[in-house]
């Protein structure tokens, strides 16, 4: 199954890289992927268009791993990769009002798979760490107007396109 990772820049730096393949070790957490509730939630998408909803939920779910991580740089990355069916389990909500619920795309990593080939990494360009770190100061601040604020915020960063890398330029990922 192809998943999209949500994870934090320092993380590549456990990624080996061959003349073949980079490889990692993908240990328990969330993901999205093409599941059944994305492709009912987004009847009128292409496959591509499906992966792209998928990763952009991960992109979300990146700035939330870089919020807890303060040593971490401020930029969203999305790690692609190829995981046993057996590893993963669906958790993404289907036609759920309930703004907490998981997203469609939600699913869980159950186990450590080991030496997984990245397909390719989406991460934020450089100028947008200043975005990332509006969205983090609001996130924090508990003024009179901070969820406005905080809402801006959100929207900049999601404007942003994320540069998309191949498994081989993993190197030449920018680091803000």
């Amino acid at each position: 199954m192809r998943i999209y990772l949500p994870a934090t820049l320092d993380e590549l730096d456990a990624v080996t890289v061959t003349a073949d393949a980079a490889r990692w070790t993908v240990a328990p957490r969330g993901a999205h992927a093409v599941t059944a509730a994305l492709t009912r939630a987004l009847p009128d998408e292409d496959e591509e268009g499906l992966e792209y909803a998928a990763a952009l939920e991960a992109a979300d779910d990146s700035l939330a791993l870089v919020a807890a991580r303060p040593d971490a740089p401020r930029q969203r990355l999305v790690v692609t990769v190829e995981v046993p069916d057996g590893a993963v389990q669906v958790v993404g909500a289907d036609d759920s009002d309930d703004e907490d619920a998981p997203a469609p795309s939600a699913v869980e990593v159950l186990r450590t798979v080991t030496d997984v080939a990245i397909v390719c990494v989406h991460v934020d360009e450089p100028e947008a760490v200043a975005d990332v770190e509006a969205v983090l100061a609001a996130a924090d601040d508990d003024g009179p107007d901070a969820d406005a604020a905080l809402d801006a915020a959100i929207d900049r960063v999601g404007e942003r396109d994320l540069l998309w890398y191949d498994w081989s330029e993993l190197k030449d990922v920018p680091r803000g």
